[in-house]
């Protein structure tokens, strides 16, 4: 029986100072060529690119779902990531919806949808559509943040994309918190206090 679909979730991007959490799903053929999958964190910029192109090739269908930083603020990390994971679900076409739908990590943040879930830790390393959709997240959030370089200059965001390093925390401390920062994160929360 070839040609089954499998539907991975994932999520980049809930660490960081500054930026959007970013969720996405794709929809995978058991047929699917993707070699050098893996967790989007362990590749170079230019293999992720590579793959983001083989997985556009591939993928039945790529949904992106996007959580803003006043978002984050407003109702935390857990519920942030789950209206971007169902948002990106939702892009899905309705034919995709009565498949099992694996999602990276232990927490069902789709639990009342049509379609089952099943919950993989560490499933960007264990499930091909997991790691595809960790990948186009990935990639997706790290040009926004690039762009948003060019429209916040002196943050580094380009380098570090909105992650706590020290040339971001030399930038808050200089220039203070912008629009993309998150104010409910510790580090940001210090400096907007002062």
């Amino acid at each position: 029986m070839g040609n089954a679909l499998t539907i991975g979730i994932d999520e980049v991007g809930r660490g960081p100072w500054a930026g959007p959490l970013v969720a996405v799903a794709v929809c995978l053929s058991d047929q699917a060529n993707l070699s050098g999958l893996a967790d989007s964190k362990q590749l170079s910029p230019a293999k992720r690119t590579r793959l983001l192109r083989d997985i556009r090739q591939q993928a039945h269908a790529i949904g992106i779902g996007w959580s803003a930083p006043a978002r984050i603020d407003r109702l935390g990390l857990g519920a942030s990531t789950g209206r971007a994971m169902r948002a990106a679900w939702s892009q899905l076409p309705s034919e995709h919806g009565k498949r099992t739908v694996y999602i990276d990590g232990d927490t069902d943040f789709l639990a009342d949808i049509a379609s089952p879930t099943q919950c993989v830790p560490r499933g960007d390393q264990q499930e091909s559509a997991i790691s595809a959709a960790s990948i186009v997240a990935k990639v997706a959030r790290d040009r926004f943040m690039q762009t948003c370089a060019e429209i916040f200059p002196g943050y580094g965001f380009e380098a570090h994309v909105g992650y706590g390093t020290a040339q971001h925390k030399a930038a808050l401390s200089r220039l203070g918190p912008c629009a993309l920062h998150r104010y409910s994160f510790s580090p940001v929360k210090r400096v907007s206090n002062k």
